[in-house]
């Protein structure tokens, strides 16, 4: 004879229930300390309005060498990206070529 268990709305809770009270696999390990600041120096800094997106351009440099900080902010929401100076010509490159696709491609006609 199979038996089969009845459940009810309190044991069906009891035994479907995920207990969110496990220990944390972090607990004991040790806390690390945040990194300390790094000292950046700016070398030149322009920023232009596009829109409604104000985007900086922001030339640095750090112990690890210069970097170019492109940062937008658009409706108090900020995004950076950073491009090590290594990379620039090829950035340069890449976007001049983003520019004449741009002006050659005819406009998407949406309807």
């Amino acid at each position: 004879m199979i038996r089969h268990k009845i459940y009810t709305p309190a044991n069906l809770r009891n035994e479907l229930m995920i207990s969110n009270e496990r220990p944390s696999p972090f607990k004991g390990l040790p806390q690390r300390q945040p990194r300390p600041p790094v000292q950046e120096d700016t070398l030149k800094s322009e920023q232009v309005q596009i829109e409604r997106k104000t985007i900086a351009f922001i030339l640095k440099e750090n112990p690890r060498g210069r970097f170019l900080r492109i940062s937008e902010d658009a409706g108090g929401r900020r995004n950076a990206i950073i491009i090590p100076s290594t990379g620039l010509a090829e950035f340069q490159k890449l976007l001049d070529e983003m520019i004449k696709a741009s002006n050659e491609l005819p406009p998407n006609e949406r309807s």
